[in-house]
């Protein structure tokens, strides 16, 4: 029976183009989308933007365009940039669209008529930028300020609908103390402290707001951006030629199994989210996963500070596959990782360009001036021990599966770096170089190489998930077939595909060719 795997990245805010954290995210949930693919599951991975509220709505007319032009022209620009980066999404959701409206009303009656909407006066101040109600009191009679913009709240009184929170304090405090239900364990750590301090009702409408969903029977009201926001993860399941219900897209693949998200959303997804879908009688989702800010050179990332950093001119300066190393490999998923100019070229040099493409390069090489451009026999062995690669590889496919399966893109990728260094080591311990100069070695160079070759094939099968265009370069040198992995394989079929000696004696290696060039940069990222 075939798994179904769901699982998000944010819903995108469009008040600006993408950012290099609206990447980060993404490629991280693009890799464990394949790496499901790889395991047989049948993935939905859903992304998209989020359209509505104040903010939009003024920084569309701060371009002096109007509010849709402006949410089209946005939301453009991170549908190309997926499409350029290789993000094998499945489905690519806008909040503006008329279905995703429907089915918003609907869930909103849903949670009416089980009692858990009210009127209410919501008075405070509010973050136009955060698109939240802060906590704080003016300081000296004066305007405080959003602690994570730095721009002066806005004082509002007014009438607004609220969802219920409170109602559902016992239920939520129990799903948070789920070990499985938020990582990673410091960002479950903050979400308990939140739902033990207790739960508020929220607001979830505002007034004299053109730009967003209608109430259904409240003239003047519209949605407030979080309760519209969330259930786009829900719409992006429904067929847009098709009947666009609840019920319907919610058989497409709901619950989600993963919820990928920046740690400053994490108490809406987390808290909110479930909520919301327990007052809809609606199942929950299995995991959300909050990951860290992305700083450059040990410095946040500002405007004012001049130190953005724009996908893309990186990508177009770098590659790709560069990018997606970097940033999966050097950063501790769920932690906070710094972007910085000599280490991303240290990285990407020295362990895609030299441990594991210069590894590539002369053991194909080898096998092809030796053994007639082909893969040599295994060779005979003394005894019927393993080839000595053959545990160290089968340990490090496992440990991949591992990590992938705990969110831990940086196990994986170390995992898979480490079993290119443990077969350089066996190579550089054998030196076939050295022994097929003794006719009488020839079979134990053959047996040395074919596990090297064999050892390398299961590197490049691990590295799919992390960068696979260059995955597949690899399998390509080696004579097999390369993988995709925005489709995926059967059940089971990867178990088969990671079993040692896999790689097939006599099998034609294409002539060596450099995996990757190093990257040499002049200036800046």
């Amino acid at each position: 029976m075939v798994h179904r795997f769901t699982l998000t990245t944010p819903l995108y805010y469009v008040n600006d183009k993408p950012h290099i954290g609206s990447v980060y995210t993404t490629l991280a949930a693009d890799a464990v989308a394949r790496w499901q693919r790889l395991q047989g599951d049948q993935v939905r991975l859903i992304t998209g933007c989020d359209e509505h509220g104040l903010k939009i709505q003024r920084s569309a007319a701060a371009a002096g365009v109007p509010t849709r032009e402006y949410v089209d022209r946005m939301a453009g620009h991170f549908a190309a940039l997926w499409q350029r980066i290789g993000i094998s999404h499945d489905r690519f959701v806008r909040t503006s669209a008329p279905r995703h409206q429907r089915l918003v009303h609907e869930f909103y009656e849903r949670v009416r008529s089980n009692g858990h909407i009210r009127l209410g006066q919501q008075q405070g101040w509010y973050c136009v930028a955060c698109e939240e109600f802060k906590d704080v009191n003016g300081e000296d009679g004066g305007t405080p300020r959003c602690d994570i913009h730095d721009r002066p709240l806005e004082w509002r009184d007014e009438e607004n609908l609220f969802f219920c929170l409170s109602h559902f304090q016992e239920p939520i405090a129990r799903l948070v103390e789920r070990e499985s239900f938020v990582g990673p364990a410091s960002r479950r750590r903050e979400v308990q402290r939140f739902v033990e301090a207790g739960l508020r009702d929220f607001s979830i409408s505002r007034v004299d707001l053109p730009w967003g969903i209608p109430v259904p029977h409240q003239p003047g009201h519209t949605f407030y951006v979080w309760f519209d926001a969330l259930l786009g993860y829900i719409t992006a399941l429904s067929d847009p030629d098709g009947p666009q219900d609840l019920a319907t897209a919610l058989a497409s693949g709901w619950p989600a199994q993963l919820h990928l998200i920046g740690k400053d959303i994490l108490r809406f997804h987390a808290v909110y989210w479930p909520a919301m879908l327990l007052a809809a009688d609606l199942p929950l989702p299995e995991r959300v996963f909050g990951h860290g800010f992305l700083t450059r050179e040990g410095r946040k990332m500002g405007k004012t500070l001049g130190n953005t950093l724009d996908p893309d001119a990186l990508f177009a300066k770098v590659g790709v596959e560069p990018v997606r190393w970097y940033l999966l490999r050097n950063i501790q998923f769920g932690e906070d990782g710094d972007i910085q100019r000599k280490r991303f070229l240290d990285l990407v040099n020295n362990d895609l360009a030299n441990t594991i493409g210069n590894l590539v390069n002369r053991t194909v090489s080898m096998s092809r001036r030796w053994f007639a451009d082909c893969v040599p026999p295994e060779g005979e062995k003394e005894d019927a021990s393993p080839h000595p690669l053959a545990p160290v590889a089968t340990a490090a496919t496992a440990r991949v599966g591992r990590c992938f399966a705990q969110q831990d893109l940086q196990g994986a990728a170390m995992a898979t770096l480490a079993l290119a260094e443990a077969i350089n080591g066996h190579l550089s311990e054998q030196a076939p170089w050295s022994a097929i100069k003794d006719v009488s070695r020839r079979a134990a160079v053959a047996a040395v190489l074919y596990g090297v070759l064999e050892a390398t094939r299961l590197v490049g099968l691990c590295l799919q998930p992390l960068t696979p265009e260059l995955s597949n370069r690899l399998l390509i040198q080696l004579g097999c077939e390369p993988l995709d992995s925005r489709h995926g394989l059967p059940p089971g079929a990867w178990e088969q595909l990671v079993r040692w000696g896999g790689l097939p004696h006599g099998q034609p290696l294409p002539e060596a060719s450099p995996l990757m060039a190093r990257l040499e940069l002049d200036g800046d990222l």
